[in-house]
């Protein structure tokens, strides 16, 4: 009976609404309790539910108001079309490194390593340890705290050779990822319009940081050794540039390794144009059968600007990374780079270098390597079983992913659909390319989680693919 009652009520109190000015006062409770011969706990569930229809609103201590409603229309944005001009750049994309994925998926796509491979205890106490100290409150140097800046430089010192002086604090950078480091080197050093000589395939993000810096990318094949010496000189001499990206260790997303001997090759002719090595050393703590070998530990002419980062292997929200340049370059890049964030937080720069410096940080990177290895080959082994069609261009010594060149024809963008559908994301290889790919390719990675699915994951992208094909 009350709920007949309330729904009377209900329907009545909306008829008189709906002939009121946004703002009525409704009557008294007494009053309604009175006019529609009800309870008070009728009445007041009546009320409830106009409320939750958005239709009275309830002010304590005055009364009950028709809620007062204002025309939705919709933004327009059309002034910016003109203030914003044609668009310099191309949008930033979702690109499939930096998808989230669910649990309940196969995830083959990301940049990143798994949760269980980071020093997921070394970093928590490192975070409350900074959070007591001083630097949590106080703002560092814009190059960075010296101590970190210390940390650097010695790293690339013990890899260098007797006869070439190594780097030293003050040539040093500290940078908010190797991201921003990139930004700053392209917008300082080469300019807008300004020719980039880099490897293709190549890391995305670099392609998205020189784009939005305005320069103008000149590919330069890359296979797993690395690009041709002759052919390098050749784009040098042709575009006038003075500046080549490159990923000598572990290369993203090859996964392939310069030869020492190719390292030294590409270097003589660097300096014999009078231009610049962006050595990228994203992956130096990934090695698993080699380790990372810097080009720039044979420098010391400022020719290498060497970019060193500590957010995959310490952690993504650790963001913090360095380059080492030498003479006005340095300049260039801190001025850039102050432009642009002014400094990096002292509370992760103190918390990054409490990891490293660690007893049981170099414990924690063999552990890595090994479990790295272990992933690889198993991933690997699942692919030559159900996906032989596929060609993997080089088993890398390194890094957190393979590379597959997948047969001609294959419509990637479908696979790529196709497999998201059936719980599996993977990494078309377009994307990683400056200009048009070569060839069809799709980039995984084995550093993700849960690798007890990688055989059924690559089972479903072999049955997929072969769909293709029929």
């Amino acid at each position: 009976m009350n709920n007949d009652s309330s729904s009377r009520i209900v329907l009545r109190l909306k008829e008189w609404i709906s002939s009121a000015a946004p703002g009525s006062k409704l009557p008294s409770t007494r009053k309604l309790v009175a006019d529609y011969q009800a309870s008070p706990v009728t009445v007041q569930k009546a009320l409830r539910t106009l409320t939750a229809q958005g239709l009275i609103e309830s002010r304590p201590g005055v009364g009950t108001f028709v809620r007062a409603f204002r025309t939705a229309r919709p933004a327009d944005y059309a002034w910016q079309t003109a203030a914003l001009g044609a668009l310099q750049a191309p949008r930033l994309t979702n690109t499939a490194a930096m998808r989230s994925a669910s649990n309940d998926v196969i995830a083959f796509h990301s940049g990143y390593p798994a949760r269980d491979l980071l020093p997921e205890r070394l970093v928590r106490a490192a975070l409350t340890r900074a959070a007591r100290a001083e630097a949590s409150l106080s703002r560092p140097p814009v190059a960075g705290l010296p101590e970190l800046q210390s940390w650097f430089a010695r790293e690339l010192s013990t890899s260098t050779p007797v006869g070439v002086t190594p780097p030293q604090p003050s040539d040093v950078v500290v940078l908010p990822g190797s991201q921003s480091g990139l930004s700053s080197i392209f917008r300082g050093l080469v300019g807008h319009g300004q020719p980039l000589l880099v490897e293709s395939p190549s890391y995305w993000g670099a392609l998205l940081a020189a784009s939005q810096a305005g320069v103008r990318v000149v590919p330069v094949p890359s296979g797993p050794e690395g690009p041709d010496p002759e052919q390098l000189a050749r784009a040098f001499e042709e575009t006038g540039a003075r500046m080549f990206y490159a990923q000598p260790n572990f290369a993203n997303p090859t996964g392939a390794q310069w030869s020492v001997q190719r390292g030294e090759e590409v270097l003589d002719v660097v300096k014999a144009h009078g231009a610049f090595l962006v050595e990228d050393d994203w992956a130096h703590d990934f090695g698993i059968a080699a380790e990372s070998i810097p080009v720039a530990a044979k420098d010391d002419s400022g020719h290498v600007l060497y970019i060193r980062s500590l957010t995959k292997s310490v952690s993504p929200s650790i963001r913090v990374a360095a380059v080492i340049a030498r003479g006005p370059a340095r300049e260039r890049i801190l001025t850039a780079q102050a432009a642009e964030s002014m400094y990096v937080s002292g509370l992760l720069q103190s918390a990054a270098l409490d990891v490293v410096t660690q007893p049981g940080w170099h414990t924690h990177l063999r552990g890595v390597s090994s479990q790295l290895q272990s992933r690889r080959d198993l991933l690997v082994s699942s692919l030559r079983e159900h996906v032989p069609q596929a060609h993997l261009t080089h088993l890398p010594k390194g890094g957190l992913n393979v590379w597959l060149r997948l047969p001609d024809g294959t419509d990637v963008d479908r696979l790529t659909r196709d497999c998201e559908a059936a719980g599996v994301l993977i990494a078309a290889g377009a994307e990683w390319f400056p200009a048009e790919p070569e060839g069809p390719y799709m980039r995984l990675n084995y550093a993700g989680p849960n690798p007890g699915a990688f055989p059924e994951g690559v089972r479903i992208i072999g049955e997929l693919l072969g769909r293709q094909g029929r």
